[in-house]
């Protein structure tokens, strides 16, 4: 990590700046490519503040603490910094993790298990693994007359493309075929 540290109203200190570096060093195992850090120390009358802005690739995190003390501006700093690379790191695992893992979760669980969120908010939803056929539309609405469920996938034979034909709340059929 390169790190730049910038003294305002304030000694430059051999010791400060080693301090930071070696906290930021300890930031560095957790970022997963390398970043800039950029720290200013300012005083003002008797407020020591310590500033700290990480630019990497996809993270941008800034962070100011101010109290009576540099060593403890700096400690307090760098602990909201590991909260927030903490809190990225898990947003963008979350992220990547909402495509692929959900479609194999979705194939490993049972047929019509029930799955629904902790808190209840959402509705529940109901898998169910279904086999589709090759046949025609007029077999798929003979096929659709003998058995009582609202909907039937299958493949056309003509087209060779996924088709659903399902019953509509008039008493109709439907049809729903993808375009060309």
């Amino acid at each position: 990590m390169q790190i730049a540290v910038t003294f305002k109203n304030l000694d430059p200190s051999d010791h400060l700046k080693s301090y930071v570096q070696n906290k930021l060093d300890k930031l560095d195992k957790l970022l997963d490519n390398p970043a800039e850090a950029h720290v200013v120390l300012s005083v003002e009358k008797i407020r020591h503040i310590a500033e700290i802005k990480i630019i990497g690739d996809r993270l941008s995190i800034n962070c100011r603490e101010k109290t009576s003390d540099m060593y403890s501006s700096i400690d307090m700093a760098l602990d909201k910094l590991e909260k927030q690379i903490k809190k990225n790191k898990q947003k963008i695992k979350n992220h990547r993790q909402g495509t692929r893992s959900e479609f194999k979760e979705n194939q490993t669980i049972s047929e019509n298990e029930p799955t629904s969120s902790p808190d209840g908010s959402e509705p529940e939803i109901i898998v169910q693994n279904i086999d589709f056929k090759p046949m025609d539309v007029d077999e798929a609405i003979m096929q659709m007359n003998l058995v009582p469920d609202t909907f039937i996938v299958f493949t056309n034979s003509r087209t060779n493309r996924v088709n659903v034909l399902y019953r509509r709340k008039d008493g109709d059929l439907g049809l729903i075929q993808p375009r060309s």
